[in-house]
């Protein structure tokens, strides 16, 4: 008993104590993309934030529009904290402009400095949705980038030290009310200082 009551007292007084570690999934590795303003974001801008990253396509008739439905549940729910964020990667770049993406936001009446639309060149879309937000399979990567296309509901939520703490199917309610509350779970989290 007296060790229970111990074990009680140090989650008390020691930050963190009790908390049950879990690695990250990835990390994200270092980007640079062209928003719907046609400004380039990197991993910079979004550096000691709360973030979570997808891929879609402006012309999809299949899962974007759902999945995208449910992006706006997320954002309804936390854009009012100041470190937290929406990256919308495009997997059509080809079609998506800037300006078909600047259209996009505009149809989706969201504050696109919260919600961010991204587009880019192919190979640094797809490599970061691979091995950076691990949302698509690498393995695809072997594919002709040509012959490659990213069609994933999955969604990557990422803490302030740029590591991906879970993965989420944006087409599963469930799932979408699971990624707010551990969003929020994050957002009150320090980023670790570099050592």
């Amino acid at each position: 008993m007296l060790a229970v009551v111990f074990y009680f007292v140090l989650t008390l007084i020691i930050p963190g104590f009790g908390e049950r570690k879990v690695n990250p999934v990835s990390y994200v590795l270092p980007f640079s993309f062209t928003n719907q303003d046609g400004k380039q974001v990197t991993e910079k801008d979004v550096e000691g934030k709360v973030y979570v990253a997808e891929y879609f396509f402006t012309t999809c008739k299949g899962i974007c529009p759902d999945m995208n439905n449910n992006m706006r549940i997320v954002y309804d729910a936390l854009k009012d904290e100041n470190d937290f964020y929406i990256l919308s990667h495009t997997s059509d770049p080809e079609t998506d402009s800037v300006a078909q993406m600047k259209h996009y936001a505009d149809s989706m009446k969201v504050d696109t400095k919260k919600w961010i639309f991204l587009t880019g060149r192919k190979d640094s879309l797809y490599n970061a949705a691979r091995v950076s937000y691990t949302v698509d399979d690498p393995a695809n990567n072997l594919l002709s980038i040509d012959d490659q296309f990213i069609h994933s509901q999955f969604w990557a939520l990422v803490d302030r030290n740029g590591d991906v703490r879970k993965i989420y199917d944006g087409l599963k309610e469930k799932e979408v009310r699971q990624m707010i509350k551990d969003a929020r779970k994050w957002l009150k989290k320090e980023a670790k200082k570099p050592l």
